[in-house]
């Protein structure tokens, strides 16, 4: 039998399990890598990077059990933790966003949308009458943690770019005076990469005499890109700004390949319980109780074997990229959005079979490209080429602008 590591399609054929059974195991981690790395090469639509690696912790990620249980600022009882590397991470990122290295409070979660659901039931523990508020493009988790702790969601409208409308939230905010609001606010929604905009809401919010509030920032895929912005394009989405928790993703943009996220508070938030835990040593304040320990040491990596400036340097070239890939589409007249800074590109769904099948995301009329760290020209190219020779169309050659005369 002769095999050949394809695009993986549900890990059928080859990959499936009573059929790798018969196969060494060498041999089959070998394929499945294979495969696993071609069908990675397709995938455009979901933000992930992966340009950074970590071979230097390869030893420890495949050897070392590492538990982080509880609070990460108590140490508990086990040793096999990186309860340090994590509290560094808060402490790094707390800073960037306005927070006092020596007040911010947080933990590595397993994603963003643990991160909210944190800082919604914090809201709600707070605050058991509070009513959640997102706007209509915010990330499909609001809705999951607003049913989680059984608190009503208010939906508000999006402008046309995505963001959230302030004069839909203030008449909606209205109808709820006599209530706690928690606002889940978001800076880059998952389809246009929109920031809502943090310091308006803050202000909103005072101007209508609300003092029970949260403002929760879902910084996932944007958190440093926009950080990294010059300062007079870059938007205020932290703590200075209003906000009263923040979520980043870290594989989202530092490439930890492993799903996590940093969820950070400017201070400890008072309504999680305090009382340690006798079995393990410490207080649990966060949702999950064992933690990896495996992720904090990824995120560490990312934030101190790279500086800021090469991170920058990496959210720049991604930006070029998604500006390359808007000039490929225009010259080919398919219909398309994009809006500097952002990774995203809004495109028309192919209507016709593509010759690869290139994961696009989004619904039957529009897709989505993100040019995430990782994502290199060629796919584009290719990308393009293959949506093109589809559709019958061609893609111009760019002109080059003339030379001045000498």
């Amino acid at each position: 039998m002769i095999l050949t590591a394809t695009p993986l399609s549900g890990f059928d054929g080859l990959f499936d399990p009573a059929a790798a059974a018969a196969m060494p195991r060498h041999v089959h981690a070998a394929l499945l890598g294979s495969a696993l790395a071609a069908d990675q090469r397709l995938h455009l639509a979901f933000p992930g990077a992966t340009d950074l690696v970590y071979p230097d912790l390869a030893a420890i990620l495949t050897h070392q059990q590492l538990v982080n249980v509880g609070d990460p600022f108590e140490a508990g009882h086990g040793r096999n933790n990186t309860k340090s590397y994590e509290i560094a991470i808060i402490r790094q990122l707390g800073a960037l966003a306005g927070g006092d290295r020596g007040q911010v409070w947080g933990y590595v979660t397993t994603g963003s949308s643990e991160g909210t659901l944190h800082a919604v039931d914090d809201a709600v523990r707070a605050y058991p009458d509070a009513v959640i508020f997102a706007s209509t493009a915010a990330h499909y988790s609001v809705a999951k943690a607003a049913n989680m702790v059984r608190a009503p969601l208010v939906l508000v409208r999006a402008d046309i770019q995505g963001r959230m409308m302030l004069d839909d939230l203030r008449q909606r905010l209205t109808e709820f005076q006599d209530r706690p609001i928690c606002i889940v606010a978001t800076a880059g929604t998952t389809e246009h990469e929109a920031v809502d905009d943090i310091a308006g809401i803050a202000t909103l919010c005072q101007d209508l005499g609300i003092t029970r509030l949260r403002l929760h920032v879902d910084a996932a895929l944007a958190f440093l890109p926009l950080l990294l912005l010059p300062e007079h394009d870059r938007p205020d989405i932290g703590f200075r700004a209003g906000a009263t928790s923040i979520v980043v993703s870290g594989h989202k943009f530092l490439s930890t390949l492993m799903p996590c996220a940093v969820l950070i508070y400017p201070q400890r938030p008072a309504s999680h319980p305090a009382d340690p835990v006798s079995y393990i040593g410490a207080s649990d304040t966060t949702i999950t109780g064992s933690r990896s320990g495996h992720t904090p040491l990824l995120l560490h990596w990312a934030l101190t074997s790279f500086s800021l400036q090469q991170h920058q340097a990496r959210a720049t070239a991604a930006r070029e990229l998604a500006a390359y890939t808007h000039d490929r589409l225009a010259r080919m007249s398919w219909p398309h959005q994009w809006k500097h800074p952002g990774f995203t590109i809004r495109l028309a769904q192919p209507t016709q079979p593509l010759p690869r099948p290139w994961v696009l995301g989004g619904d039957h009329t529009t897709g989505r490209i993100i040019t995430m760290p990782g994502i290199e020209q060629a796919q584009i190219d290719e990308f393009t080429t293959d949506l093109a020779a589809a559709h019958g169309r061609r893609i111009p050659r760019q002109r080059r602008t003339p030379r001045a005369a000498s």
